[in-house]
């Protein structure tokens, strides 16, 4: 008689808990893919640029709408064709009457942002400040080219110093 496969199973990978309240296992599984999104009235009345530019094309779109835009892509790693879907569907279900950019706007526009850092007050007394460092290797020649033709040249590594206070980087060094 064979013993069921999990009894074989590396004790690496085996199940360490046990679940005892599968009713509020399965609502915290649920809650997982649950979405909140909320735009504020500033949000959606500067949602669209001022046309008063002077130079140029005007902007449709102002910096905080394609700032909004670029910061789901880069949370849900979407692709910019799939950030416009994602954000016309929101709209949709929000009955909101927002106009959305497009993935061009999206990709020229992310070049010559100029994202501004909120700061939350000057800090008074102690700062702690937490220093950090990393190692950042720095990819030349892909996988294949090396596999084909050898190792051409060694890899370069930077190392990366980062000072932290309250959330926030406020010192940075790439050596």
């Amino acid at each position: 008689m064979t013993q069921p496969h999990h009894r074989n199973r590396h004790p690496k990978y085996r199940k360490k808990y046990k679940i005892h309240n599968w009713r509020s296992y399965e609502r915290s599984l649920i809650k997982r893919g649950d979405l909140t999104l909320w735009l504020s009235e500033e949000v959606i009345q500067s949602w669209n640029s001022d046309l008063s530019q002077t130079l140029g094309r005007p902007k449709l779109y102002s910096d905080l709408a394609i700032e909004t835009a670029l910061t789901l892509r880069l949370l849900f790693k979407l692709p910019l064709r799939q950030t416009e879907g994602f954000l016309k569907s929101i709209f949709g279900l929000m009955n909101v009457g927002l106009n959305v950019p497009d993935h061009t706007t999206l990709s020229r526009r992310n070049s010559t942002l100029k994202t501004k850092i909120k700061s939350i007050g000057k800090p008074s007394g102690r700062v702690d400040l937490v220093i950090d460092s990393t190692g950042l290797v720095i990819h030349g020649e892909g996988r294949w080219t090396r596999d084909k033709h050898g190792k051409r040249k060694r890899r370069g590594w930077r190392k990366l110093h980062l000072g932290s206070s309250n959330g926030f980087i406020v010192a940075n060094c790439l050596k």
